[in-house]
């Protein structure tokens, strides 16, 4: 049975040429009127990039993947690549510059090494991330075949780039660079659209209902490529059938509250991309392919602001960084925003660009759509009112993905805001956190979880869970004898909230978590209860069990300078922002453990360090019961913090 995006296909699609709204680089109309100093800062940009030699792809590098694990390598190289050819791209639009073929080298330079990035990749053996490869690694082999290409997000990223960089500079790159155009259809027709058209089974489909980001993200540049680089209007139609179709299993698998159980980061890889497939639909189609009106898509645009804390930092659940790369097509939420009428969408939108328009290493598309967005650029570039928070709602509940998120007042960053997560074990991009929660003071957290580390070939594989940040024991929840188990089954139950406007509460069962038998039960409630007449603003975390082992240890994953006592520990940020914690001496005892850390993903968010605090509570009787207290300290910086802290502004 088709689904709602499939049934817009009784329409016919009209050809593109001329309809979609990013317009060629000869049509200076457009680009001549981008803001004087937006110009200037992506002219800047560019002019770096070009004293820096360019990326190189190698063979060494891919196939370290199955050599030593090492993805990065080569990743980062291609990623960096990408980059490096859509910010000269822009450039050599607001430019226009452009010269004959046989002119001197340096008559177009920004032109000239885009060609030079592009070319680089048309040589490539592949454009697969070598983990993704299952073909080469069926035949034992470290070296891609160029003949049997596997269409994976490496391959889908440099199709986009072929895309657009044609769409865009087509009129200069055939002045130019004769014969270039034709080289990049060619590559893509191979690699990609042959590829989408004969193989109907790919994974990343998600037919079986377990579609994720990579179903709009490949989906979205099939789709680019098939409306800006293919000329026959009946394949074209085909390629576009099957795209939405496609997507049919991604909005199938998006669960109604709007919720991305892979996390923030991928916010902007999957549902984003599904947000702009549909812009392009409509752009191209008219409103016979307008489905930007399906109900889920109101809540899906929401997520963003619903997991932010403040400044940089979100809730990151799944495999998110608690720093949100400032590098994300700002530009889709602000849209969307205004058409649907969620200013507060719009509000977050223009924040979370803090000044910066595009984004190149997001994609040229996503930066020549936001360059040419008259409304976008005016937004974003103009002098910022006094900050404000509008899209800080007091509280949220996603009751799909069993997060709540509150706060002590809506609109607003300052006092205590605690995140609390439910959920399962089976989650896409999945931790083992069943029960797990966050207390951030003033839009920081203090009280963390790790975010993913550097991906390795391991980290989709048995061995996911031998990296220590994806385990139990470094989250914020219990260890009642063993760890908790990766699996659907492993969940929480019989999940309860409580709002009204002097508390926010979450409590489940998360006893079924861990291994059978461990643990008969154990219930968890994390209450944010606000400021009254009588006493503080706190977050409160009650354990209580039945059945389980002599001793239980609840860990604590703190990020800031740590001191403790009997009964008590204080965290704090380099700013002196901090968290008092208060529990009864004589049922637990405090251990800590300082992890440093190294790996840059995570370092990005934490400095150089972790801290564990971990609670020991020892219970010979059948039931027990540990409930713990999170305040806000007194604001303090001194040379001891100092020399402690991460190093890390909120701003």
């Amino acid at each position: 049975m088709p689904g709602p995006l499939s049934e817009l296909l009784g329409h016919p699609l009209p050809a593109p040429t001329g309809r979609v709204k990013v317009p060629d680089v000869t049509r200076r109309a457009v680009w001549d009127a981008v803001p004087a100093d937006l110009r200037a800062s992506v002219l800047a940009d560019a002019a770096q990039e070009l004293a820096r030699p360019a990326p190189t792809l190698s063979a060494g590098a891919w196939a370290r993947a199955f050599r030593d694990g090492d993805r990065s390598a080569y990743e980062d190289a291609a990623w960096d690549l990408q980059e490096r050819v859509a910010g000269l791209a822009l450039a050599a639009v607001l430019t226009g510059e452009v010269a004959d073929a046989t002119e001197p080298p340096g008559a177009c330079p920004h032109l000239d090494a885009v060609v030079d990035g592009l070319m680089a990749f048309a040589e490539a053996s592949t454009w697969c991330w070598a983990p993704h490869d299952r073909f080469t690694a069926e035949r034992g082999e470290v070296v891609p075949d160029p003949d049997s290409p596997y269409l994976d997000l490496g391959a889908a990223e440099v199709a986009a780039l072929f895309a657009w960089a044609d769409h865009a500079l087509g009129p200069h790159l055939d002045r130019r660079a004769p014969g270039l155009r034709r080289r990049l259809r060619r590559e893509v027709e191979r690699r990609v659209l042959l590829p989408f058209e004969r193989r109907r089974d790919w994974r990343w489909i998600g037919a079986d209902g377990s579609a994720n980001n990579w179903n709009p993200w490949i989906h979205g540049a099939v789709l680019a490529c098939a409306l800006l680089l293919c000329d026959d209007a009946v394949r074209r139609a085909r390629l576009v059938a099957h795209v939405v179709a496609g997507l049919d299993h991604y909005a199938a698998a998006l669960p109604d509250d709007g919720g991305i159980d892979e996390g923030i980061a991928y916010w902007w890889v999957g549902a984003c991309r599904l947000l702009e497939i549909l812009d392009l639909l409509t752009e191209t189609g008219g409103q016979d392919l307008d489905a930007r009106r399906l109900p889920l898509l109101a809540a899906l645009l929401r997520y963003p602001q619903r997991m932010h804390l403040g400044g940089a930092w979100y809730v990151n659940v799944g495999d998110a960084p608690a720093r949100l790369d400032p590098q994300q097509p700002w530009q889709v939420p602000y849209r969307w925003g205004a058409r649907l009428g969620q200013p507060e969408t719009v509000a977050h939108a223009v924040a979370g660009a803090r000044g910066r328009a595009v984004a190149p290493r997001a994609g040229l598309g996503r930066a020549l759509t936001a360059l040419a967005d008259a409304d976008w650029c005016r937004a974003v570039t103009a002098p910022r009112p006094p900050a404000t928070s509008p899209w800080l709602a007091r509280e949220t509940w996603l009751p799909r993905l069993q997060i709540l998120v509150a706060r002590e007042t809506a609109g607003c960053t300052e006092g205590l805001t605690v995140a609390g997560k439910a959920g399962h074990n089976g989650e896409h991009h999945n931790h083992l956190d069943v029960g797990s929660y966050w207390v951030a003071v003033h839009g920081r957290p203090l009280v963390v979880d790790v975010g993913r580390p550097t991906y390795t070939t391991a980290t989709f594989g048995p061995d996911r869970y031998a990296a220590w940040p994806f385990r139990s024991d470094w989250h914020n929840v219990p260890e009642p004898g063993a760890a908790q188990r990766p699996g659907p089954e492993h969940r929480a139950r019989d999940v309860c909230i409580e709002l009204d406007d002097e508390a926010a509460e979450l409590s489940a069962e998360i006893g079924a978590a861990y291994p059978s038998g461990v643990v008969e039960r154990w219930d968890r409630t994390v209450r944010l209860t606000r400021a009254t007449g009588t006493g503080p603003a706190h977050v409160s975390v009650e354990d209580r069990w039945r059945g389980g082992p002599d001793s239980v240890v609840v860990h604590h994953v703190l990020a800031g300078h740590v001191e403790h006592g009997d009964g008590w520990a204080t965290v704090r940020a380099p700013d002196g922002t901090g968290l008092r914690m208060e529990w009864a001496a004589p049922l637990a005892t405090p251990t800590v453990v300082t992890r440093n850390l190294d790996d840059p993903l995570l370092t990005r968010s934490w400095g150089d360090q972790l801290t564990r605090l971990s609670l020991t509570a020892r219970c010979p009787d059948p039931e027990g019961r540990l409930s713990v207290r999170w305040l806000v300290a007194a604001r303090l910086l001194n040379k001891r913090t100092a020399a402690h802290s991460i190093g890390i502004s909120n701003r």
